[in-house]
């Protein structure tokens, strides 16, 4: 159709990881929580259905969500923009902050999203390539419109401190910086832990969240981000009339309220991630430590594509990734490695007996 953009028909378009209609799948390539949901999920959603709920618009901005969520997290409910799934909210702040022909910039090797959102929007995406935190800091371009900032990182796992968070938000000023945090229940710090008491030094600091890893609702769809009240009013303007719907409102609160089922998953998680790590050393692969529920691994002695495809016809799923550069320090060319999800217990025993065997 030649009506259609030209930036649209040109780009490639975000890829998400296999979903093979397969029930004997172990499927270890896309982050999902192992678990299943607190019971108080199952127990909102019933209650969801009955009466007349589901023939009534929900809660526009989430009022119940957000107060639970402000009590937990001690943030001010106002703070707090709801989106289904995080993805939402990173378009939302796109479509907010970024003009077409606007930039957008991110650290690299990252969420592969993220130019996708920039060439969806008609805008600029650049890169820096990172391995020390100091390589943040490195002269941006002038004009960028808004920065994401993977805390924990994907695919390598990696987090970012506090103090270059600061430092990196005010270099970047008045543009915001996006802390892109799916995976940071996983880590020993968020970002929600500077909001308090930076965000008079760092007003352009916004923290986004999902429900889908640690609270195992990707099905739902649920995310949200946190940011100074002024900004989310902003927000509030350019998200859909009612993007989350009652039985996503009612899953999120019930999940988020129940933190001591939370707990105890995470305890799990990363039990098992440590257990998992050691156990891909001793196979010979370089394996990144870890702050979220999948670990980042590759090999110099041998290509990793054919185990990920031997791996796939063993009905094990992993995620092969490749991108056009790594890190500063990494060999120049295409950088790829595996990034192995945190299962069960039994599925990561599976998985290491046929690595063994496959090596």
């Amino acid at each position: 159709m030649n009506s259609i953009r030209p930036n649209i028909r040109e780009m490639r378009g975000y890829v998400p990881g296999e979903q093979l209609n397969d029930p004997d799948i172990i499927k270890l390539n896309t982050n999902e929580n192992p678990y299943p949901p607190s019971p108080r999920v199952f127990e909102a959603i019933q209650t969801a259905l009955t009466g007349d709920k589901l023939r009534k618009y929900p809660q526009p901005l989430g009022d119940s969500f957000r107060a639970a969520a402000g009590r937990v997290l001690g943030v001010d409910p106002d703070c707090i923009l709801i989106g289904n799934g995080s993805d939402d909210i990173l378009t939302i702040l796109t479509r907010a902050f970024v003009p077409e022909g606007g930039l957008i910039v991110s650290p690299t090797p990252s969420y592969i999203l993220y130019k996708s959102l920039a060439e969806i929007q008609g805008a600029r995406f650049e890169t820096i390539r990172f391995a020390h935190p100091w390589a943040l800091l490195a002269p941006w371009p002038e004009g960028v419109n808004l920065m994401f900032l993977a805390n924990p990182n994907s695919p390598s796992g990696t987090v970012v401190d506090p103090w270059m968070v600061i430092r990196l938000a005010q270099a970047l000023a008045p543009a915001p910086l996006v802390l892109d945090e799916a995976y940071a229940d996983f880590a020993d710090w968020s970002g929600l832990e500077l909001l308090p008491d930076v965000t008079p030094k760092t007003p352009n600091l916004i923290v986004t969240r999902t429900l889908s890893k640690s609270y195992s609702l990707a099905g739902i769809r649920f995310g949200f981000a946190v940011a100074r009240p002024e900004i989310i009013r902003e927000l509030v303007k350019v998200k859909d009339s009612y993007n989350c719907d009652v039985l996503s409102l009612a899953a999120a609160t019930a999940a988020i309220e129940d933190q001591e089922y939370f707990r105890g998953v995470r305890a799990k998680i990363i039990s098992t991630r440590t257990r998992m790590t050691a156990a891909l050393l001793a196979l010979g692969f370089e394996v990144t430590p870890s702050h979220a529920n999948f670990v980042w691994c590759r090999r110099t002695d041998k290509p990793v594509k054919p185990i990920y495809e031997e791996l796939k016809r063993r009905k094990i799923l992993v995620r092969y990734m490749s991108y056009p550069a790594g890190p500063i320090g990494s060999p120049d060319g295409p950088y790829d490695g595996l990034r192995i999800s945190v299962g069960t217990d039994a599925e990561i025993d599976k998985l290491l007996t046929e690595l063994k065997a496959i090596l």
